[in-house]
C-alpha cells in the first residue's frame, strides 16, 4: 500500500533556498552574539514533564506536547528554551562558572493555533546572563537585542521596555496584587486585542476605579499628544506606583545608559509590555519592526530571577531575550521589509564547474578546491550532458557564474569564466585571474 505523503498541521518541510536562508540568519546571529562573548549551549528535546511543567504558566501548559514514553515516564517536549536552560545551568553552574553568557539556537514545539509566522515547531535564538543582577547585564541584552537586528540588516524596528517590579509595585499600591497574575495576562494581550477589550478583561478583575487605574498607568505617555521622553513616562510610573522604588531606579540607569551610549533612538518605554509568563520578575523587552507592528514581537524576554529556583537552592538571577527566527524570516519577506532591507542570498554555489569530459572529475576537484580555499562557493556537474541542460541547472541554482573548461583548458592550464547573468564569458584565464575577478563581484 502507498502512503500518502502529507504533514502535520503547524508543521513545514523546508526547501533549500528558505533553508538557506535562514542558516545564514542563524550564522550572522551567531557571530553577532559571539562578538559580545555569548558561548553556545544545547539541551535535549525531550526533557521529564514535571521539568517542563514546572514554571511555564497555565496557558503555556495546554500548549505541551506530553506523553508517556516506553519506559512509562511521563516526558514533553520543550516549549521554549528558557527554561530547559534554567535547569541546565542548576546542573552545572559549578562547571561553567558565573557569571555565565549562553546563547542557544534550537527547535520548540506548542501545540497552539496556527497563523501567520507562528506554527507548532519553529525556531528559537535565545540569549541570556545568568549570575547578574544589575542593570548594566539587563543593558547588555537590550544592545544585544539592538545589534542582532542591526547586523541582519533590519534597522527601522523599535525595543519596548518595561519592568514587571514596578508593575507589581503599582499594583501592591493599588491593594490589588493579589490579582496580579490575571491582571498581567489580561495586560498582555492588549497589542493583540486593543484597549477596549482589555479594559473589560479588567472590569471582569478589579472595580472600575481599579481598572482606570490600571489604564492609566499601562498607557502612561503613550497618546501622541503628551510628547512625553523616556524619563518623564517613568516619573509618572513611579509616581502612580507610591514613590521611588528599587525597580524605578533599575529604569533610569538603563535609560542613562541609553543616552550615554547613543543607543536610545530604537527603544522606548512601554509599561503596557508585560509578558505573559509567570517567571518574568524584573525588566521585559518587546520587539517590534515599525513597518509591520501587526506580526507581533520578533524578539522578547526580560528578567527572570527566580526561574532557576525551582530546581536549586542556589541563587542564579538571569537576563536574556529570545529571536522568534520564523516569525522574524516570515516579516523580513514581506513586501514593506523588502523595501528597506536584503534577504540573505539564497544561492546554493557562487560558481557551477560545468561537466565537458566525465573523466576530467579529478582536474574539476583541483579547480574548485583553489576556489573553496578563497572563500566562494563552487559546484561540480557530475554528468555530460549539453551546455543548455547545465545552464538550466544553474539557472534554477541561482548561481552566477560558470567555468568551462576540457582537455585543451588542461593541457593550456587554463579556464573560460562566463558570467551566468551577463552571458559575457572571458576565455583562456588562469585560476588566479578568475578569482581577481569573481572577488571583485564581492561574493
Amino acid at each position: 500500500m502507498q502512503i500518502n505523503p502529507r504533514i502535520l498541521k503547524g508543521f513545514r518541510d523546508a526547501l533549500p533556498d528558505q533553508e538557506i536562508i535562514r542558516r545564514d540568519t542563524f550564522h550572522n546571529l551567531e557571530k553577532t552574539f559571539r562578538s559580545f562573548g555569548f558561548m553556545p549551549i544545547d539541551t535535549p528535546a525531550l526533557e521529564y514533564k514535571e521539568v517542563l511543567l514546572g514554571k511555564g504558566g497555565g496557558e503555556t501548559d495546554k500548549q505541551i506536547y506530553e506523553f508517556t514514553d516506553k519506559g512509562k515516564r511521563e516526558v514533553a517536549l520543550r516549549f521554549d528554551l528558557t527554561v530547559p536552560f534554567a535547569r541546565f545551568m542548576a546542573m552545572h553552574f559549578q562547571t561553567i562558572g558565573l557569571p555565565f553568557k549562553r546563547y542557544h539556537m534550537a527547535k520548540v514545539w506548542r501545540g497552539e493555533n496556527t497563523q501567520k509566522g507562528r506554527y507548532r515547531e519553529f525556531y528559537q535564538c535565545d540569549f541570556d546572563i545568568v549570575g547578574l543582577d544589575n542593570a548594566s547585564s539587563d543593558f547588555e541584552i537590550l544592545l544585544l537585542i539592538m545589534d542582532s537586528l542591526k547586523n541582519l540588516g533590519i534597522n527601522d524596528f523599535t525595543v519596548h521596555l518595561s519592568h514587571r517590579g514596578l508593575f507589581n509595585a503599582f499594583l501592591s499600591h493599588e491593594g490589588i496584587s493579589e490579582k496580579s497574575v490575571e491582571i498581567l495576562r489580561s495586560v498582555d494581550k492588549l497589542t493583540k486585542i486593543g484597549l477596549t477589550k482589555t479594559k473589560d478583561l479588567l472590569s471582569n478583575l478589579v472595580t472600575p476605579d481599579k481598572t482606570e487605574k490600571i489604564i492609566e498607568y499601562i498607557t502612561a505617555g503613550q497618546k501622541p499628544e503628551s510628547n512625553l521622553n523616556m524619563s518623564q513616562i517613568l516619573n509618572k510610573l513611579t509616581e502612580l506606583s507610591g514613590g521611588s522604588n528599587e525597580h524605578s531606579a533599575r529604569l533610569q540607569n538603563i535609560i542613562t545608559f541609553l543616552q550615554d551610549s547613543k543607543k536610545i533612538n530604537n527603544v522606548v518605554l512601554d509599561p503596557s509590555i508585560t509578558r505573559g509568563l509567570d517567571y518574568y520578575t524584573g525588566i521585559v523587552y518587546e520587539t517590534f519592526l515599525n513597518p509591520i507592528p501587526g506580526i507581533g514581537s520578533i524578539c522578547s524576554g526580560g528578567r527572570y530571577n527566580n526561574l532557576a529556583a525551582l530546581y536549586t537552592k542556589e541563587q542564579l538571577p538571569g537576563v536574556g531575550a529570545s529571536i522568534g527566527l520564523d516569525r522574524l524570516l516570515a516579516a523580513m519577506s514581506e513586501p514593506e521589509m523588502k523595501k528597506s532591507i536584503s534577504l540573505p542570498g539564497s544561492t546554493s554555489s557562487d560558481i557551477l564547474i560545468m561537466c565537458m569530459d566525465e573523466s576530467l572529475a579529478g582536474y574539476y576537484a583541483k579547480i574548485a578546491d583553489q576556489f573553496r580555499k578563497e572563500g566562494i562557493k563552487v559546484d561540480m556537474f557530475h554528468v555530460k550532458k549539453k551546455l543548455v541542460q547545465q545552464f538550466k541547472y544553474a539557472e534554477k541554482k541561482q548561481i552566477g557564474y560558470a567555468i568551462i573548461a576540457g582537455s585543451n583548458e588542461l593541457k593550456t592550464n587554463t579556464l573560460n569564466l562566463k558570467n551566468l547573468e551577463t552571458f559575457e564569458e572571458i576565455k583562456d584565464i588562469t585560476v588566479e585571474k578568475a578569482l581577481t575577478l569573481i572577488k571583485k563581484t564581492n561574493l
